[in-house]
């Protein structure tokens, strides 16, 4: 609580990765509720502009490293939930 947190995400791909490639991180809390958006890549980060973790998100991934984490400041307990990294690099999802 109170520091930074890195969520972690390394994926790999059977075809070089292009400007196509994106990221995107979902959110459900713990006590349940919608999935949300809270994280999106393509060429550049796209943090959110809504929502508990508006502000808090930076990029710290690689893409072509294979790297697509993100970082959340400031984490509290009602932050807890599941948190979700999806990555598509088109042929390849």
């Amino acid at each position: 609580v109170g520091e930074q947190v890195a969520l972690k995400c390394s994926f790999k791909s059977s075809f070089p990765v292009t400007e196509s490639l994106t990221v995107d991180w979902t959110y459900r809390p713990v006590t349940g509720g919608q999935m949300e958006t809270i994280f999106h890549y393509q060429s550049v980060p796209y943090p959110t502009t809504v929502g508990k973790f508006k502000d808090r998100i930076s990029w710290v991934g690689n893409v072509a490293k294979g790297d697509a984490s993100i970082a959340i400041e400031s984490p509290s307990m009602s932050d807890n939930g599941t948190f979700i990294c999806s990555v598509k690099n088109p042929p390849d999802v």
